[in-house]
């Protein structure tokens, strides 16, 4: 009888034993703290959530690091649940962006070493050389070239 109610559960769809496992990550969030208060108050939100591994948190630079087996949009509202602002943590280091110090992406606020993620996606049918845009900065259909000629 007990195999069978097993049987008659599962296709219930009742059975907990197969839900969907949460995949084991690191999220980074920036959270501004200015006092050992908050930094506990936060530390002890994230570390009593379930599945939750290690908190570091970086208060000079608002970094909050959790790792375990949580999903990010979870650990952001634990986090504002104490009041603070969180948000995920919005910046790479600079050598991994190619112009780092163009307005969006350059950001006096970030941590040295660190520039603001801007994904930039650029769709162009022609390939374009360095020549051709030399050629172009001195030509007739340009309204901006040069007019010393």
């Amino acid at each position: 009888m007990g195999g069978t109610l097993e049987c008659f559960s599962s296709f219930l769809g009742s059975d907990r034993r197969y839900k969907k496992r949460k995949q084991f990550q690191t999220v980074e969030l920036k959270v501004r703290m200015d006092c050992e208060g908050c930094e506990l108050k936060v530390r002890n939100a994230l570390s009593t959530m379930r599945g939750v591994q290690s908190v570091d948190i970086n208060r000079k630079q608002y970094k909050v690091t959790v790792t375990g087996y949580v999903e990010p949009h979870k650990v952001i509202k634990r986090v504002q649940s104490t009041g603070k602002k969180a948000e995920l943590w919005p910046y790479v280091p600079y050598n991994l962006v190619a112009h780092p110090y163009v307005a969006p992406t350059y950001d006096k606020k970030a941590p040295p070493g660190y520039v603001r993620n801007m994904e930039v996606v650029t769709v162009s049918s022609q390939v374009v050389r360095p020549e051709d845009q030399l050629t172009s900065l001195f030509s007739d259909d340009n309204p901006n070239a040069c007019s010393i000629m």
